[in-house]
């Protein structure tokens, strides 16, 4: 693998950047919007899109919502500020851009057509730190350990700590882009088997789920490009021997989370990112007092096809 170039451009937060906005007039057809678009790209040497002018509680245009998923296959991932949506309002708009998933894991009682939550709150409603080792907070891809994983998710941050609570993405496209000639010869056709938390923690995931496996190198079915697919609930890659599949893994992760491939989201209430699963890893990050400060997340994601 050749050494990564020292990044030319930092970690960007939202809005400062210095790229221009581009305007993009919405269609009379199709309803809800009454004005267009600006776009201003790329936010970050990641990628990413900041779109403005929309109110994503309103059904979205022919035009815009076209305008929308294109921005998306072009920067992977997207920002929406300044957002006001109830759970149910952001299902629907996250609806428009596929069959939105069920959450979970097969239990009758949970509520169906909205966004579910996603909170450092304990049994008891209090802020807690019982999660900042779980998956959330390490580098991964929305439901790898499924035969079809999701496409796309939607997060909308409603409360927020003062300071912190980050989420950071890393673009694998680009990541992949950028390794050598040997290390794309010498990870073509190699294939990860995933599985929720290994299968160690009892329920649905370990019992309805047993591990599946995906290229480690998967093309995007709209855009014919191709990414590292690894991450969290990655075991192991098939045919090779552990220590040498695990040392290859690692060595992807590091190379694909490296600063100029990634962006950290600096949250304020009313952001709503959307990104391309099948070509970005995230995490959450614990750099707040999660003991003290409440941060309350809706989370939806967009059913996908099988890995290729």
């Amino acid at each position: 693998m050749t050494k990564a170039p020292t990044p030319t451009l930092p970690r960007l937060r939202r809005r400062e950047t210095q790229t221009p906005a581009i305007a993009i007039p919405s269609a009379a057809s199709g309803g809800g919007l009454g004005w267009g678009l600006s776009v201003s790209a790329p936010i970050s040497p990641a990628g990413g899109a900041e779109i403005t002018g929309v109110d994503l509680s309103r059904p979205l245009s022919d035009a815009a919502q076209n305008c929308i998923h294109q921005t998306l296959l072009n920067h992977q991932f997207l920002v929406f500020p300044d957002q006001m949506l109830t759970r149910e309002q952001q299902y629907a708009f996250t609806a428009q851009f596929g069959e939105v998933e069920a959450h979970g894991g097969g239990r009758p009682d949970k509520r169906r057509d909205v966004a579910h939550l996603t909170t450092n709150l304990d049994a008891d409603g209090n802020p807690s730190d019982r999660f900042a080792k779980g998956a959330n907070y390490r580098w991964h891809t929305d439901k790898p350990y499924y035969a079809t994983p999701p496409a796309l998710t939607t997060l909308y941050a409603v409360e927020l700590p003062p300071s912190g609570g980050d989420t950071e993405l890393a673009n694998t496209r680009v990541a992949y882009d950028a390794l050598d000639d040997d290390m794309k010869r010498r990870i073509a056709g190699l294939r990860v088997v995933f599985q929720w938390e290994a299968g160690r923690r009892p329920g649905y995931y370990a019992s309805e789920l047993p591990p599946v496996d995906h290229p480690l190198v998967r093309t995007h079915p709209e855009t014919g490009k191709r990414a590292l697919y690894l991450g969290h609930h990655a075991l192991r890659i098939l045919g090779m021997a552990e220590d040498e599949g695990a040392a290859l893994l690692d060595t992807l992760l590091a190379h694909a989370t490296q600063p100029h491939f990634t962006y950290a989201h600096r949250w304020r209430p009313g952001d709503l990112v959307i990104w391309d699963n099948r070509c970005m890893l995230h995490h959450a990050v614990a750099n707040y007092e999660m003991t003290r400060y409440r941060r309350i997340m809706h989370r939806n994601v967009v059913k996908g096809g099988v890995p290729f």
